[in-house]
């Protein structure tokens, strides 16, 4: 018998398609895998291990199977996205335990194009931090367990990374697809707003926040942005000749990149270049008030989700935020902040197609409850290792995460690219490209 699991979901779903492999053998051989793995990784809240197995045989039934983009394809979902008959917690005791009434439209798309969801994937309270932890486990790096997969889509990165699944659907209010892809050696694109339906928490941080994809190949990413998206995005594929810059500052004052995200981004450049774009040293103009901006709009978003929360059942970091950002909501909601910071950006991307940041400051902080610690601490560590995340969720551009190089631990290491509005299928070439050229490993060795 095949083990498909750690195949691609291209892979899965064309041996299904073809009736090679039935959507009941698939998706039991990722739940045998889950069952093996999770308990020392915690990726997973819930495994939904016979309602999985029920909907591969109605897969397998389908009329239609010939046709379906992700037949069979077992993906997992973040616990902040509705799937039908399942608690929807976003990580946290304050959350009603009672199950949602229908799928959110990004699930029913999953569905309908032929996947099956074979659980929900942890998140830090609210899906505020860049570490996911807090009361339903602390979630690890596959690659690294004594660090975090990172937030808040970490659950998610860490299902992927560990083959658990081939596809999982997360989310990026702040960084939360491009921060864990980062860590776990994934592929992630956060599309630009509304290229996917969003409809996430209350509001969706102001507009800040994205549903996208995270898999281990650019063919699975841009399959399963397709599905999301109800279509291919528009834009024209990438071709020779785009005008790159390369930058290594840091959009947030006084954080400095680590030495393995430095020589990443060099090498990324070299790459490109040789691919045939023009690559050029560049800094956007990041304002020098940009992390104020940051926290501002990151604390308000968790202030409107917490809003009909009992304060007493959240942990002490998430209701310090929320009570912060009640104070900047009004104004954040106004979207002034914003539109100067995309109006002080758009000359630079007037001058270049794309830019090429490292995705990550350093590696994630230690795996462990850091939802037990200070406000400050949580803040001053995120701040420190994921700077080059937040400005695109304030701009609403597309930006992706792709792997690239190791750390000293044998973990993956990442650059992001970033592109102007409806840019999605320039950036998905570009990675393309160079996955073609610096192909990296798709899981982690467990």
């Amino acid at each position: 018998m095949t083990d498909w699991a750690g195949r691609t979901a291209a892979e899965i779903a064309a041996a299904v398609r073809e009736k090679r492999a039935t959507p009941r053998e698939v998706v039991a051989a990722h739940l045998a895998r889950i069952e093996r793995l999770d308990g020392r990784i915690g990726a997973f809240r819930t495994v939904r291990a016979e309602a999985a197995l029920a909907e591969a045989d109605e897969v397998g039934a389908r009329g239609d199977l010939a046709g379906l983009p992700l037949a069979g394809v077992p993906v997992a979902i973040k616990d902040n996205v509705a799937v039908a008959g399942e608690a929807l917690r976003v990580g946290s005791a304050a959350t009603r335990a009672a199950p949602a009434g229908a799928d959110h439209v990004t699930v029913a798309r999953l569905r309908a194009a032929g996947a099956v969801v074979v659980g929900l994937t942890n998140v830090p309270e609210l899906c505020v931090f860049g570490t996911t932890d807090g009361v339903y486990g602390i979630t690890r790096n596959p690659w690294d367990p004594s660090r975090s997969a990172g937030g808040s889509s970490g659950g998610s990165a860490a299902a992927v990374a560990a083959g658990m699944v081939p596809l999982a659907l997360g989310n990026d209010g702040m960084g939360s697809l491009r921060i864990p892809a980062a860590n776990c050696g994934l592929v992630t694109i956060k599309p630009g707003h509304g290229v996917v339906p969003a409809g996430i928490g209350e509001g969706d941080w102001f507009g800040m926040s994205e549903n996208g994809p995270m898999a281990t190949t650019v063919e699975d990413t841009r399959l399963m942005l397709d599905v999301l998206a109800g279509g291919p995005p528009g834009g024209e594929e990438s071709g020779a000749g785009l005008r790159v810059a390369a930058s290594l500052r840091s959009p947030m004052a006084g954080v400095t990149v680590s030495a393995p995200y430095r020589q990443a981004l060099r090498e990324a450049a070299g790459v490109l270049m040789r691919a045939g774009h023009q690559v050029r040293r560049a800094d956007p103009p990041y304002p020098s008030s940009l992390g104020v901006t940051a926290l501002r709009h990151w604390s308000a978003g968790t202030s409107v989700d917490a809003r009909e929360l009992d304060p007493r059942r959240l942990v002490r970091r998430t209701r310090v935020h929320a009570a912060i950002g009640r104070r900047f909501a009004r104004s954040a909601a106004a979207g002034k902040g914003r539109e100067e910071l995309r109006g002080r950006l758009e000359p630079f991307f007037a001058e270049y197609d794309v830019l090429l940041t490292p995705a990550l400051a350093r590696r994630s902080p230690t795996a462990g409850p850091w939802h037990e610690r200070g406000w400050l601490r949580n803040v001053l560590a995120n701040s420190s290792y994921s700077p080059f995340t937040p400005p695109w969720n304030l701009t609403g551009w597309p930006a992706m995460t792709v792997p690239f190089g190791e750390l000293p631990s044998g973990a993956p290491c990442a650059v992001q690219l970033v592109g102007r509005p409806g840019s999605e299928t320039v950036l998905l070439g570009l990675a393309e490209r160079i996955e073609e050229l610096r192909p990296w490993r798709r899981t982690a060795p467990l």
